[in-house]
């Protein structure tokens, strides 16, 4: 059997990729990690050094912050170029953690599921992903606790992607930088022919919010408007501009109806930005509030 190909796109957490790391080792499968790092700071980027020497570690400089789907490319194409590289690759961050039986329960089952082309592990929210033509990305309850749930697609925590679907339908879209391109892959592998599902019985745990709340939602509302018009045209597009100016007017008069991650000024900045065709990273200045 070949090595599992395991690609980790890192920015600025070490010791969360030392310990992801040690809990992919812990599945008791033979790995291959390619460890990618969005210019990570110095002191990090030290310790990403020291865990580049180990045997079964590759660490890639992306050469800025590209993002998560773009980083992701980056290791997705070392896997795709690698001579004897495994049929499937496992996607994660550098703070996801698989929980014991994880990897094996995932790729058993991709394996068992024809035409299975995109899939994740359980993150234990009891949802799984959907595609509102004009919402994007979303999620629905499961409906069921065991095997295969079929998806509209898979989330980034812990995703696995095989070789032929990505050679089919190609890479993440990286105008997304991060959130909704797991959704807009989903929904070209499906277009495409392929299978997407959620693998309940793989689970993995992820709870950090990795950036300010103000990049956030920049990034989702920009995103969402994206992935709306690919998918299903500027009028639908339009609709949900209005919902999403709606829904800042309502944050603002009733702060007590905001969701968690709220920021009045950066969803509009994202509005304008995606009316512009502004894409890639966010603001430098939101990061800072």
């Amino acid at each position: 059997m070949e090595d599992l190909t395991v690609v980790i796109v890192h920015w600025n957490q070490s010791e969360a990729c030392a310990a992801t790391l040690e809990a992919f080792r812990a599945q008791g499968l033979p790995l291959r990690f390619v460890v990618v790092d969005n210019d990570s700071r110095p002191e990090h980027r030290e310790r990403l050094a020291a865990i580049g020497a180990a045997d079964d570690v590759t660490v890639l400089d992306a050469g800025g912050n590209l993002g998560f789907g773009p980083g992701a490319n980056v290791g997705l194409r070392f896997w795709l170029v690698e001579p004897g590289g495994s049929r499937w690759a496992v996607l994660a961050p550098h703070d996801a953690h698989p929980l014991p039986g994880c990897l094996t329960t995932l790729l058993d089952t991709c394996d068992s599921e024809p035409m299975a082309g995109l899939a994740c592990a359980d993150v234990g929210d009891g949802e799984v992903g959907m595609i509102d033509p004009y919402f994007g990305g979303l999620s629905r309850p499961s409906t069921q606790t065991d095997g295969w749930e079929n998806a509209d697609y898979p989330h980034g925590t812990l995703m696995a992607l095989r070789r032929e679907c990505i050679g089919e339908i190609g890479l993440f879209d990286e105008r997304f930088f991060s959130y909704n391109e797991e959704a807009d892959l989903g929904r070209r592998a499906r277009e495409a022919g392929w299978r997407v599902g959620l693998v309940h019985g793989a689970d993995v745990r992820n709870t950090h919010l990795g950036t300010s709340v103000a990049a956030v939602d920049y990034l989702q509302q920009r995103n969402t408007l994206l992935m709306v018009r690919e998918m299903s045209g500027r009028y639908h597009a339009f609709i949900r501009m209005c919902i999403s100016l709606g829904q800042i007017w309502v944050g603002v008069r009733h702060p007590e109806r905001r969701p968690y991650v709220f920021d009045a000024r950066a969803r509009l900045r994202g509005i304008g930005a995606f009316l512009r065709g502004r894409y890639g990273p966010p603001p430098a200045d939101l990061y800072r509030r």
